[in-house]
């Protein structure tokens, strides 16, 4: 045995069991003012820099859209998401600021997020 190591023999009395003086409070911190920061990227709304896709808003870029062939069918978890079929065509895009393993996909009027994975890009 090491001398000062605790073994967790119940017969022995430690440091730990001994009774502990009283907390002291701690006195609260002074109030700082925070500015909130939210990140806004050029000719895209707002929702999508703070995270919040509301695809209705997005537009596709002029240039840059590529078709797509779904590989495995994809059930989207929320309303910014475009659910999938495999084998099925659509087409996507990306925007500026948007995490690099989503696209953006187009089938028909639907819009919605999709992600990359689950995609053989073509063209």
């Amino acid at each position: 045995r090491f001398s000062g190591t605790f073994v967790g023999n119940a017969d022995s009395t430690s440091p730990a069991a001994a009774p502990s003086a009283p907390a002291v409070a701690a006195a609260p911190l002074p109030a700082v003012p925070t500015i909130p920061v939210v990140p806004t990227i050029v000719g895209v709304p707002n929702t999508v820099a703070e995270g919040v896709l509301n695809p209705n808003e997005v537009k596709p870029p002029a240039s840059g859209t590529r078709k797509a062939r779904v590989l495995y069918d994809y059930e989207a978890a929320d309303s910014t998401e475009l659910a999938l079929l495999a084998d099925e065509m659509i087409t996507v895009y990306s925007l500026p600021g948007m995490d690099p393993d989503w696209l953006i996909g187009e089938r028909g009027n639907q819009k919605g997020k999709v992600p990359v994975t689950y995609l053989e890009l073509l063209s």
